[in-house]
């Protein structure tokens, strides 16, 4: 392993062609300050990283936000240069699998490939067009895209077909990480790029490897002959790779001959990496707690469903340990369809006319919205779905699935879909209980990550503490809470006291929802009173 001081340098973005003046664009910069990496935890899709001895799960995150709402660390970023073919994905799985960290985005700048024109598609299927050169890709979206993603926030990835050279219809949602690795072999060829890295490794491998590799790949997996693949690894591969991409070996904090088989290597980085991931700060449950002024009136956001004598029953039936399975399930949607009416008096609406059938005018009120969606947070939120359905007709529905750490205490994202063109809707957050406020709050960041504006979303649950009432109106004041009852206290355990029982406040772990509906299918679960017994039982 090679140790290499590190100075910040480019290849500017520049139009496709030979390029004779790659090393004289090298911008040196000196007194670097290489500033200490900080975490925000994310999650991506695929969901599932599978490596030789575990699955590690790759669709979760811890807070990547503090107790007030706001952006707390970013994730560290790793970028892995070197020619084609020269182990780079290798060693970015390895160093994955031995960091033991499941919060992973692994980027490939394969994907940020321009699309060719109709010209260069003729040049492309004569392998006559260079793939090699920094002007083939689109280093503006990949720097937007990674500085989004370091910042904890959600961003499209686009998806390259090799086979027609453009990009696809449909891109994959991603989110930021506590660790992204960025790999590609123009990694270092950007100096805006550079500036978002805070570990540089190139993989060096020797130049015959490479070329079988490459041969392997492209004539079993893009579908090319063997005399195009050779002509086009002479004319471009093996002179881009002498003039762009080896001259910026020079700029790598670590060089990794020998690529993925070098685990003295692979250990000096994960080493490295962790100590970076050690400077987390303080639990965000220990932290949320000691912030909310518990003492302080109860926020004007908060909306409590009138106590008349009718919900009080409810109430007393739901909270009394001896009501039956099948009582707990009938009054609960009782109570469920009495709180969203509720909740949709608070949508906007403006005045308007109507004729009767009598041929009469009729002054009333309509909805002055763009539309409605129900999120729900898996599992005990989805519960109210139905009563939403009955209420709201063609309502839209979408879920995230969230749970707690039991080792650290933080929430962590572990499902979401959502609908299209959520920004513009009023959206209503479902949840059977709230307890912390911090399942919750990490929602409200995920739909606000999806530019749902704050004023526009309300928290609908069945029963909150003041904890959590605090701690989501502390966080984001313009999010309006409502609920049937709000309870002073949490136990040991921060279930919520009096309570409605352990029905609500007992959550499966992750790993068991996967295994009873299948991760892919987690959060598509229509059958909201079997998910009640499942509870209740």
């Amino acid at each position: 392993v090679v140790y290499i001081p590190g100075w910040p340098g480019i290849f500017p973005g520049q139009p496709s062609g030979s390029g004779e003046d790659s090393l004289d664009r090298l911008l040196p910069h000196t007194g670097t300050h290489r500033r200490k990496s900080a975490t925000s935890l994310s999650k991506t899709e695929p969901p599932l990283l599978r490596t030789g001895t575990r699955t590690i799960y790759t669709a979760g995150r811890p807070p990547w936000y503090d107790e007030h709402g706001a952006q707390s660390k970013e994730a560290f970023v790793i970028g892995l240069c070197g020619g084609s073919a020269s182990g780079k994905t290798t060693v970015s799985n390895k160093i994955i699998e031995a960091l033991d960290v499941p919060w992973v985005v692994l980027l490939s700048m394969d994907s940020f490939y321009k699309g060719l024109s109709s010209e260069e598609q003729v040049l492309a299927a004569n392998n006559d067009y260079n793939f090699d050169h920094p002007g083939a890709f689109d280093f503006e979206l990949l720097v937007a895209t990674l500085r989004k993603l370091k910042q904890g926030k959600s961003v499209k990835i686009p998806v390259y077909d090799f086979t027609t050279h453009r990009r696809q219809k449909d891109w994959k949602n991603v989110y930021g990480a506590s660790v992204i690795i960025l790999e590609g072999i123009m990694a270092f060829a950007d100096k805006e790029l550079l500036q978002l890295l805070d570990m540089k490794i190139f993989v060096d491998t020797d130049s015959d490897i490479r070329l079988v590799r490459r041969l392997r790949r492209d004539i079993t997996v893009r579908g090319r002959d063997i005399e195009g693949v050779i002509k086009q690894y002479n004319k471009f591969v093996k002179p881009a790779f002498e003039q762009y991409i080896e001259p910026t070996m020079r700029l790598a904090d670590i060089v990794v001959p020998r690529g993925g088989g070098n685990m003295v290597a692979i250990d000096l980085i994960v080493q490295h990496v962790q100590s970076q991931l050690e400077e987390h700060p303080v639990l965000f449950l220990r932290a949320l707690l000691a912030s909310v002024q518990q003492t302080q009136p109860l926020p004007q956001t908060l909306s409590v469903l009138e106590s008349t004598p009718q919900v009080r029953g409810l109430h007393t039936i739901i909270r009394n340990k001896e009501t039956s399975r099948d009582e707990f399930i009938f009054y609960s949607k009782r109570l469920m369809r009495l709180l969203i009416e509720h909740a949709l008096t608070f949508l906007p609406s403006q005045g308007c006319v109507v004729q009767t059938p009598q041929g009469h005018q009729y002054e009333g009120r309509r909805y002055n919205g763009s539309g409605i969606t129900g999120v729900s947070i898996l599992r005990a939120g989805e519960t109210m779905e139905p009563a939403l359905r009955a209420v709201c007709k063609d309502v839209r529905i979408g879920k995230i699935l969230i749970q707690t750490n039991l080792d650290s205490g933080e929430p962590e994202l572990h499902y979401l879909r959502l609908p299209k063109d959520i920004s513009e809707d009023h959206v209503i957050l479902m949840d059977s209980t709230v307890s912390t406020g911090a399942a919750a709050m990490m929602a409200v960041r995920v739909l606000l990550d999806h530019e749902v504006q704050e004023d526009k979303i309300m928290l609908v649950s069945l029963l909150m503490a003041e904890l959590g009432v605090h701690s989501v109106a502390y966080a984001f004041p313009k999010v309006k809470i409502i609920t049937t009852a709000v309870d002073k206290n949490l136990d040991q355990f921060f279930h919520v006291t009096p309570g409605i029982g352990r029905q609500f406040n007992t959550r499966r772990s992750c790993t068991q929802i996967f295994s009873l509906t299948g991760y892919y299918e987690c959060g598509i679960i229509n059958d909201s009173e079997s998910i009640l017994e499942e509870e209740t039982g």
